[in-house]
């Protein structure tokens, strides 16, 4: 099955547990960051996401590729049942040929299938400007990772499908880093990777030198395949760099001398583009206060605890002490399945359709409860509406009778929870890497 199939996670790909220390969390309001500024005159910035012009909405399918894409990313393999439906659901989009049709899969370059499933693609994208003179590509930012990638005048053509390359004889300040190399390799055995360059990197208003550009000399064909996503900037801690021999620093760790507080913050949108500010937390952009729980960046994440979570209106806490990591480049919210479980269970109708759908599913027109993360004292609501991810069995909601639900399942023996899109856009997020913590606010939806 798994020889079958393993060449569909090409298709696929968005990309490739300690306890926290019980500190306590705190709460602030919205002024107190004007007295976290460390730096006196550091720089300030937002950064407006723009819409990736090829993403296709909330189809069918989406929410197993979404599924399979979290799996690839942490090195995972996907289960056999979800590849099925995967390659019945591209044979059916006509993305791949039946077998006996066309060309033989398996015969093709790395056995990978020559589709091209852009309508799974990021919704939003982030510009970037890269060397001298300023070269703009749009990038996913990604705190669940921490290479900044980008196709590249060295990636070969025929692994380059309409991506806007970072050309390196065209920049002044360009450098070959001598000796080092990146690579990432995903769950379903493919790969990434290519030399590194020292060059400018502007990002809003911020500036970095010599911040390290990871140059694609080969590209897993699942990227080739996102023709608005020029690479990834990773958001997450130093630790997690892949270049080798010397781990390179993220762009927010090289940027955080020079911010006037070390922090950005994520305001993402459901339906709408949202943004990344940089140094400062902007009042306007949530209500009440914030509230701030420890990190454990021992692993290179944004993790922390959560004790628990409510469905619904009830006031009573179910108690599920489990490590969690915010993460933007994932789209679904994945809980050990425990979780999954006692939620759904809550829901008439709904059932783990991991064999025909890739993972739990809720009709359609049912009354969706919202769900809650408890995290120390703070209360996370995610609206019900958030939940209903993506039609099943129709190419819309408003044809569709089953739907794919935006809480999922983390693989069995997982060592965390992946609190995604799903999770991080009913929440206004501060990430602190002053104090190594996460904020967390109610906001406006």
């Amino acid at each position: 099955m798994r020889s079958q199939y393993g060449a569909v996670l090409a298709t696929l790909l968005s990309l490739g547990q300690d306890s926290v220390s019980a500190a306590p969390t705190e709460r602030r309001g919205p002024l107190d960051s004007v007295f976290e500024v460390t730096t006196l005159g550091g720089t300030t910035f937002k950064v407006n996401q723009v819409p990736n012009q090829k993403y296709s909405g909330a189809i069918k399918g989406r929410g197993a590729m979404a599924m399979a894409r979290a799996y690839t990313k942490y090195g995972e393999p996907v289960p056999d049942d979800l590849l099925a439906y995967i390659y019945q659901l591209l044979e059916d989009l006509g993305l791949i040929e039946k077998p006996g049709e066309g060309n033989d899969t398996d015969a093709s370059p790395q056995g990978e299938v020559a589709a091209t499933p852009q309508m799974f693609d990021s919704e939003y994208l982030s510009p970037v400007q890269i060397g001298t003179p300023p070269q703009t590509l749009n990038l996913d930012f990604d705190t669940g990772s921490s290479d900044l990638w980008v196709f590249s005048s060295e990636t070969p053509a025929n692994q380059v499908g309409g991506q806007t390359v970072y050309n390196i004889q065209q920049s002044t300040t360009a450098r070959l880093l001598s000796g080092q190399s990146w690579a990432i390799r995903y769950g379903d055995g493919s790969s990434s990777g290519g030399n590194v360059y020292l060059d400018t990197v502007s990002i809003g208003g911020i500036t970095v030198e010599n911040q390290a550009i990871e140059s694609a000399t080969n590209v897993s064909l699942a990227f080739t395949q996102r023709p608005d996503t020029d690479g990834l900037v990773g958001l997450a801690f130093s630790e997690l760099n892949t270049v080798k021999p010397t781990r390179q620093s993220t762009f927010f760790d090289n940027a955080m001398r020079n911010l006037a507080a070390p922090l950005f913050t994520a305001n993402l949108r459901a339906a709408e583009p949202g943004n990344y500010n940089f140094g400062f937390i902007d009042a306007s952009e949530f209500t009440g206060q914030i509230t701030y729980t420890p990190v454990n960046t021992s692993a290179g994440f944004w993790q922390f605890t959560s004790q628990g979570f409510k469905v619904g209106g009830s006031d009573n806490m179910i108690l599920a002490d489990h490590q969690a990591i915010a993460d933007t480049g994932t789209t679904l919210m994945l809980v050990p399945d425990n979780i999954a479980a006692a939620y759904y269970a809550q829901i008439p109708g709904a059932v783990n359709a991991a064999q025909t759908a890739g993972g739990y599913v809720i009709p359609c027109d049912a009354a969706i409860p919202d769900y809650t993360a408890v995290i120390g004292p703070y209360e996370a609501v995610i609206p019900g509406e958030y939940i209903k991810f993506s039609p099943v069995d129709g190419n819309s909601f408003a044809d569709a009778t089953t739907c794919f639900g935006g809480i999922q399942a983390v693989p069995a023996g997982f060592p965390f929870a992946i609190y995604g899109d799903v999770f991080l856009k009913s929440q206004f997020v501060v990430f602190h890497g002053g104090d190594m913590t996460l904020g967390l606010a109610p906001k406006p939806l």
